[in-house]
């Protein structure tokens, strides 16, 4: 068995029980979790995200949670650094770093072999005020003109990503397609657990979670990150259901409407998500009503899980 631990990460669609098995899974290894979700990172976006309360912990660390303030920007390079560093802090120590999140993009740059090409400020610049000019539709339009790969990955209304393709594609020469990451563990032992639900059971946790996210006060945690700059990150503003909520503030939905839209844009997020997962023949997948789901996870994690 390998001197150092295994790196366990815990996949799937948002509302399918990841964090409770990626706690379990820390419990019975020994390990500590690392939080993959771009939005968790920030601090205050606690309701909006479902960041698991410390008291709901079970004393179990967890990392790059409560990471930056709204208003600073999160680049998927900059956390591959961060969580990469996080890591192998973790297994120097023996510690089992336990992977959990909702965003795929950003588990897959931890994961694999994925460079990144540079950024031009003048160029990003440029296209973010013709993002605020014509609209993320737009661009998208001329995206898929020069990179029908990456327009297919990425939403319509994903303004921030749309830009970050066609700047690459202008200062690259190259698809932004070709800088995604390809199928190979930058660390040969590393697993992934993907929770499996069937779909109209994960429709109607969504829907739950937003109604107990509305009821539990998200209204006013918006209010509050809008007076700490929520606005002006660009990142953290992205975040699903903190536009909706800022838009019923702004007066530009009734609040009806904004709890109806953050619904239908969690659940094609998920839809999404577990599209790009199911993609991966890596990942092994446990049901997520299954008594035995724990054991069957660790039967993947191998002879580590087995002491």
């Amino acid at each position: 068995m390998s001197p150092l631990p295994p790196i366990v990460a815990v996949v799937g669609a948002t509302a399918s029980g990841k964090s409770d098995l990626a706690l379990d899974l820390a419990e019975r290894l020994g390990g500590e979790i690392v939080n993959t979700d771009a939005m968790a990172v920030y601090r205050g976006m606690d309701v909006g995200t479902a960041k698991p309360p410390v008291a709901e912990r079970r004393g179990i660390e967890h990392h790059l949670v409560d990471h930056l303030d709204v208003n600073e920007p999160l680049t998927v390079a900059q956390f591959q650094q961060d969580a990469r560093r996080v890591i192998a802090d973790l297994r120097l120590r023996v510690v089992v770093p336990v992977l959990v999140g909702g965003s795929a993009l950003y588990t897959r740059a931890v994961l694999d072999r994925f460079e990144f090409p540079g950024t031009d400020e003048a160029v990003r610049r440029r296209l973010e005020s013709e993002l605020a000019e014509v609209g993320a539709p737009t661009l998208h339009e001329r995206l898929a003109e020069v990179d029908p790969v990456a327009a297919g990955n990425i939403l319509v209304d994903n303004g921030r990503r749309i830009v970050r393709a066609l700047e690459v594609v202008e200062i690259t020469g190259r698809p932004f397609s070709a800088t995604l990451p390809v199928l190979e563990y930058a660390d040969p032992l590393s697993v992934q657990i993907g929770v499996d639900i069937d779909r109209p059971t994960l429709d109607e946790r969504i829907e739950r979670r937003v109604e107990g996210m509305f009821d539990a006060g998200f209204v006013a945690e918006v209010e509050r990150l809008l007076a700490a700059g929520l606005r002006e990150g660009r990142t953290a503003a992205s975040a699903i259901g903190y536009r909706e909520v800022a838009a019923y503030l702004d007066g530009r939905l009734t609040l009806d409407e904004a709890r109806e839209r953050t619904v239908v844009a969690t659940r094609r997020f998920a839809r999404r998500q577990d599209s790009w997962f199911r993609k991966d023949p890596r990942v092994t997948w446990v049901p997520y009503d299954d008594p035995q789901r724990v054991e069957r996870a660790l039967a993947a994690v191998g002879p580590w899980a087995r002491g």
